[in-house]
C-alpha cells in the first residue's frame, strides 16, 4: 500500500493529487480539479477541466458564467472516473445542494476529502454518506466544544414566535445566498409558513437553480415589488451585507435576525447589531465532527482549516493519528 501523503499533498493553491496530477477545491486557477461544492471560496473559476456534481457545475455557471472553465465533467453521486490508476467518486456532504465528498482510491489506499459537511437533516440537499477510509480529511470550522448547535427546527420556531409577537414589524433575516436561505425558507415550509416569503434580488437566480433541481421553496416574490407598507408582517431574506447597507431602509422597522453558526458567539451578535440571533448552521459543530471521526474511525485524520488544535487534542485522546493541514484561502466568513 502506498504511504497516504503520496496521494494528497497540501499545497499554497490547494491539496494535490499527485498520482491523478489533480487538485481538490484549488483556491488558484489549475488544469484539472475537482471541485466539492458552489460556495465560492471552494469553486472558484479559471480551470482547464473542472469536475463536480451536476448541481455544483450549474451554480459555478450561474455566478460565473457557461464558460467558468475549459471543460466540465458532471459526476452523479457514486459515480467514479478514472484517471492514471486513480479512482475518484464522489458521495453527499449534506452542506448545499449538490455538496459532494470527494473519495480517492489508489493502490488499495482510500482517502476521503470531505469539503464542508454536516449532519444535521436539511431538506434542500442529499445528507452526509459515511463512506470508510484509511484518511479523512476534515474541516474544522467550528472545531470547539463551545460550539454545540441546537436543532435548526428551534430556531425556526423562534423566528415565527418573534414574527407573531409583532405583527407590525418587517422580519428582515440575514442568510447567506447559498445554502443557508433555500435551507431556511424550506425549514419555514416544514414549520407551516405558507405565507410568500420575500426575497433578497442576489437570492433570485438561486433560488430558481434549486427549483430547477426539485427543491420546491413555496411562494416567493423579490422584496423590490413590495411596497413598504406590504413589507410588514412579512419574513424576508437577504445576504447577511446587505442588512448594514441604505437597502435596509425600505422596512418597516425592521425585526433584524441573521443564521448563522456564529450566532452562537454573543459578541458577534451584538457586534452587527442583530436583534435576534439565530444559530442554524452549515456546518459540522463540535459533536457532529467527533461523532463522524468516531463513526469512521479512519486510520488518519487531516485537519483542511479552521479550529484545529481542539480536534487535533481529542483525536490523541482517543488514539487516532492526525495532523493540521492548514489550508489557507478558506473563508468562514461564508457562514
Amino acid at each position: 500500500m502506498v504511504r497516504p501523503a503520496s496521494v494528497l499533498v497540501p499545497r499554497p493553491a490547494g491539496l494535490y493529487c499527485p498520482p491523478a496530477d489533480l487538485y481538490i477545491d484549488p483556491i488558484t486557477p489549475v488544469d484539472r480539479a475537482v471541485i466539492t461544492h458552489g460556495h465560492a471560496d471552494h469553486a472558484r473559476p479559471g480551470h482547464g477541466a473542472v469536475a463536480a456534481t451536476p448541481q455544483t457545475l450549474a451554480i459555478m455557471a450561474e455566478r460565473y458564467g457557461a464558460d467558468f472553465a475549459g471543460s466540465v465533467q458532471p459526476l452523479a453521486y457514486g459515480e467514479t472516473f478514472t484517471r492514471d490508476g486513480v479512482e475518484i467518486t464522489l458521495h453527499p456532504a449534506g452542506h448545499v445542494l449538490g455538496s459532494a465528498q470527494a473519495a480517492i482510491r489508489y493502490r488499495g489506499l482510500t482517502l476521503v476529502v470531505s469539503g464542508d459537511y454536516k449532519r444535521r437533516r436539511d431538506p434542500t440537499c442529499a445528507p452526509f454518506e459515511p463512506v470508510p477510509c484509511h484518511v479523512f480529511v476534515t474541516e474544522a470550522t467550528f472545531g470547539l466544544p463551545v460550539f454545540r448547535h441546537p436543532p435548526a427546527e428551534v430556531e425556526i420556531a423562534r423566528l415565527l414566535a418573534a414574527r407573531a409577537e409583532a405583527p407590525g414589524r418587517a422580519v428582515l433575516v440575514g442568510a447567506y445566498a447559498l445554502g443557508k436561505a433555500q435551507r431556511l425558507i424550506a425549514l419555514l415550509r416544514q414549520a407551516g409558513h405558507e405565507a410568500p416569503i420575500a426575497v433578497h434580488g442576489a437570492l433570485e437566480r438561486l433560488n430558481a437553480l434549486y427549483a430547477r433541481f426539485g427543491v420546491e421553496l413555496g411562494p416567493l416574490e423579490p422584496v423590490s415589488g413590495l411596497s413598504r407598507e406590504a413589507l410588514a408582517g412579512v419574513i424576508s431574506l437577504a445576504p447577511p451585507g446587505a442588512l448594514t447597507t441604505p437597502w435596509r431602509r425600505r422596512f418597516p422597522d425592521p425585526l433584524t435576525a441573521v443564521a448563522s453558526g456564529w450566532m452562537g458567539v454573543r459578541a458577534r451578535a451584538r457586534q452587527r447589531g442583530v436583534e435576534l440571533p439565530l444559530i442554524v448552521s452549515d456546518h459540522a459543530d463540535w459533536d457532529e465532527l467527533t461523532a463522524t471521526l468516531a463513526e469512521l474511525r479512519p486510520e488518519e485524520v487531516w485537519i483542511t482549516h479552521g479550529r484545529e488544535e481542539a480536534l487535533l487534542r481529542w483525536c490523541e485522546l482517543h488514539g487516532q493519528k492526525a495532523r493540521a493541514l492548514a489550508m489557507v484561502g478558506y473563508d468562514e466568513e461564508g457562514e
